[in-house]
C-alpha cells in the first residue's frame, strides 16, 4: 500500500518556524536554492559555499531541525549555507553521499537516530559510522509522539493498544521507511504492545504526515517537531508523548507511562558530521558555530515551539557526539537483532 502524497503540511512546517525563503536568502548573493546566511571570501576556512545535506524529504523533522540552525551558524561562520535534501533508503543515501565526499568541510550531514540503527538494518550500507564520519556535536533530542488521523475511533492510547489487538490486519501504521525515527518508534511500539502491524512506508514523513491528516493512513509515530502544529491544529489525534515528562508546548498530551504504555519510551536526537578526515580545526570551527547557534535565543524559541530543545554546550562537542553515538549503536544493535528486522 504505497501512496503519492502533496506536500502541504511539510510547506507549513517551513513557514512556521520562519525559514527564510530561498529566493530571499539567495538574493543578492549569487547563492543556489536553499542558501542562507552571508558570504565568505579568502583562503581561511570557509571561503565558500557549505552545504548541509539532509537524508531525508523536505518538510521533515530533521529538514526542520536543520533549517532551525543553519541560518545562525552560517552567520557564525561567515559562509551560506545551503540546505540539500537527499532521501531514501532510510537516511542512508544521503548520509553515503557524504561519507564519500571530501573531507574539507564544505559538505556536511545532519542526521538523526538512525545513524545508529543503519549498520544492524542493512548488510551493504557502504559506511560505518564511527569510521567514515568526524562528529562535529549533538543539535537536540526530540520528543515522539503516538498520533491517529482525527476520525480514528480510540479515543484514549489504552484504547488503541486494544483496537489494534483486535484489528491487527486492518489497522495502517505509517513510517517514513525502514530506518526512519518513525519506523523505530513503530516497531517499539509493536514491541510494547506485542502486536505485528500492516506498515505503510513513505519516503518521508511529510508524504506520511499529509496522508494521516487526509485520513489515508491510522496512525503513526512521528517527532513532535513534525506533529506540533497539526496537533494545536486539531488535524491529527494525539494520544501520548513518548518521554518521562509532558511535553511544554503539548501540556495536555499525557507521557506514555501515564497513559498505560510505559515499555513505548524513545527520543530522537539529532547531530552533525563532516567525512572522515576533515581537518580539526575546521570540525571545530562547525562545532563552535553549532553551539553559538544553540545559544540563539531564536532557536530556543522556535525548538520550544515544535516541543523540544538544543542540547546543552557540552553535548554540541566532537567528543560527546562520538560517545552517544557509540552507545547507541550498541542498543540498537541489539534491538533490532532481537526484532529479526533487515532493510532490503
Amino acid at each position: 500500500m504505497r501512496t503519492t502524497s502533496r506536500y502541504p503540511a511539510a510547506a507549513r512546517m517551513i513557514a512556521m518556524i520562519g525559514v527564510v525563503s530561498l529566493a530571499a536568502a539567495c538574493s543578492g548573493n549569487g547563492g543556489g536554492s536553499g542558501a542562507t546566511g552571508g558570504g565568505g571570501e579568502g583562503g581561511a576556512y570557509p571561503s565558500q559555499n557549505i552545504t548541509f545535506v539532509v537524508p531525508f524529504s523536505a518538510g521533515g523533522p530533521t529538514d526542520t531541525v536543520t533549517r532551525m540552525i543553519a541560518e545562525p551558524m552560517a552567520a557564525k561562520l561567515g559562509a551560506k549555507i545551503v540546505v540539500q535534501n537527499v532521501e531514501g533508503a532510510g537516511g542512508t543515501i544521503g548520509a553515503g553521499e557524504v561519507a564519500r565526499g571530501e573531507p574539507d568541510g564544505y559538505t556536511v550531514l545532519m542526521h538523526h537516530i538512525g545513524m545508529s540503527t543503519a549498520p544492524a538494518l542493512y548488510q551493504d550500507l557502504g559506511y560505518q559510522p564511527l569510521e567514515s564520519f568526524e562528529t562535529v556535536g549533538l543539535v537536540t533530542e526530540v520528543p515522539m509522539t503516538v498520533v491517529a488521523r482525527k476520525d480514528f475511533a480510540p479515543a484514549t492510547l489504552q484504547d488503541l493498544v486494544a483496537h489494534v489487538k483486535s484489528n491487527a490486519d486492518k489497522v495502517t501504521m505509517a513510517n517514513a521507511g525502514i530506518g526512519a525515527a518513525s519506523h523505530l518508534c513503530g516497531l517499539l511500539f509493536q514491541t510494547a504492545t506485542g502486536v505485528k502491524l500492516q506498515e505503510v512506508p513513505y519516503e518521508g514523513t511529510g508524504p506520511a504526515l499529509t496522508d494521516l491528516v487526509g485520513g489515508q493512513v491510522d496512525f503513526m509515530c512521528d517527532q513532535t517537531t513534525n506533529t506540533s502544529g497539526q496537533i494545536s491544529a486539531g488535524e491529527v489525534k494525539a494520544y501520548a508523548v513518548t518521554t518521562p515528562e509532558r511535553v511544554k508546548s503539548l501540556p495536555d498530551v499525557p507521557t506514555t507511562t501515564e497513559a498505560g504504555l510505559p515499555g513505548l519510551k524513545v527520543s530522537v536526537w539529532h547531530g552533525l558530521y563532516a567525512p572522515k578526515g576533515t581537518p580539526q580545526d575546521v570540525v571545530q570551527k562547525l562545532s563552535e558555530a553549532l553551539k553559538s547557534a544553540l545559544a540563539d535565543q531564536k532557536v530556543i524559541d522556535q525548538m520550544a515551539k515544535l516541543g523540544t530543545a538544543p542540547v546543552a554546550a557540552e553535548a554540541a562537542t566532537p567528543q560527546a557526539h562520538r560517545a552517544k553515538l557509540e552507545e547507541q549503536l550498541t542498543t540498537w544493535g541489539k534491538v533490532i537483532a532481537d526484532a529479526g528486522i533487515k532493510a532490503s
